[in-house]
């Protein structure tokens, strides 16, 4: 057995014991399934007993570390699977198709959220030596790593806080700074640095979907969003596109559906009201496009979740 050989077997079982422990304190800190928000501000945990449906949402910038079972992200036809050894990046806020693909009672699919803080990745990048490759602004703003056991380390100390929530006060910044580092200096950490070099490519296409969020009830001008975000209409679409995987107009049309999915859901809204509410001049198209994105038309698949929360 080569040196190489012989290094990785102690390393995939440290990773396994941090991995266990945990899984041993979320299983202890969430009452059931579901995404839970935690006594420690920017950290969540999501467990899910069995396998799901794929359902369309809205990540917001975080780092997504599975410590048991499997998930898939798609974001339009791409598709990235995290898992035990692999760690999820969202660096801008994006309407992801999620879908738990391996979990059971026994072993159910145990995941933790970390908010990337913007004013943090800021901080640490005066700190830190630039990259040959500082400022590309290039590649997806979502992205998956290597799971380290440094990163798992930083984690375990920010979890443990769950157990000590007087101590949370001071040491969870600490933690939560270590994490950042390690997402930072991982396997293409690049990217997110590229988010926040100051009037970079990555930061203005970020600066254009906050806008678009903003006002997605609103019909989207192109001239307008690309004078924003300080680019020619091109140069927009091009690096929206390259970001997100998708158009400024196809990244409107997900923000308005998935929010007319919550208005009916949340506030018992019927369909038309929230295809207007949410900018939608023609019921039929809303109809026809929120089939499209989540399988069914708006008031089979609303009843369909009602009934399978009763």
């Amino acid at each position: 057995m080569t040196d190489n050989a012989s290094n990785v077997v102690p390393a995939r079982a440290g990773l396994e014991a941090q991995q266990a422990e945990l899984a041993g304190r979320i299983a202890r800190n969430v009452p059931g399934d579901g995404l839970h928000a935690s006594a420690v501000p920017g950290l969540s945990l999501i467990q899910a007993s069995e396998p799901s449906q794929r359902l369309p949402t809205v990540y917001h910038p975080s780092v997504c570390v599975v410590v048991q079972g499997r998930k898939h992200a798609a974001l339009a036809d791409e598709v990235f699977v995290y898992d035990p050894l692999h760690y999820l990046v969202v660096s801008m806020t994006l309407p992801i198709s999620g879908q738990v693909i391996e979990a059971t009672p026994e072993r159910p699919y145990l995941c933790l959220r970390i908010d990337i803080e913007p004013a943090l990745v800021n901080e640490l990048l005066q700190q830190l030596q630039p990259s040959a490759h500082a400022g590309s602004g290039g590649g997806r703003a979502v992205y998956l790593a290597r799971t380290s056991a440094a990163l798992l380390d930083a984690v375990l100390r920010l979890v443990h806080l769950l157990d000590t929530p007087d101590e949370a006060a001071v040491l969870a910044p600490l933690a939560l700074r270590e994490i950042h580092y390690r997402v930072l200096t991982g396997e293409l950490g690049q990217r997110l640095r590229d988010l926040c070099e100051t009037d970079g490519a990555s930061q203005r296409v970020a600066r254009a979907i906050e806008l678009i969020k903003s006002r997605y009830a609103e019909p989207l001008r192109i001239d307008e969003l690309a004078a924003a975000a300080h680019m020619s209409a091109s140069s927009l679409h091009q690096r929206f596109k390259a970001a997100t995987a998708m158009t400024p107009l196809q990244f409107q049309k997900q923000l308005r559906l998935q929010e007319a999915r919550r208005l009916m859901l949340s506030d018992g809204i019927e369909a038309a009201s929230a295809s207007h509410r949410v900018g939608y001049e023609s019921p039929s198209q809303f109809s026809r496009e929120y089939r499209r994105l989540f399988g069914a038309p708006p008031r089979r698949e609303v009843e369909a979740i009602r009934a399978a929360g009763n």
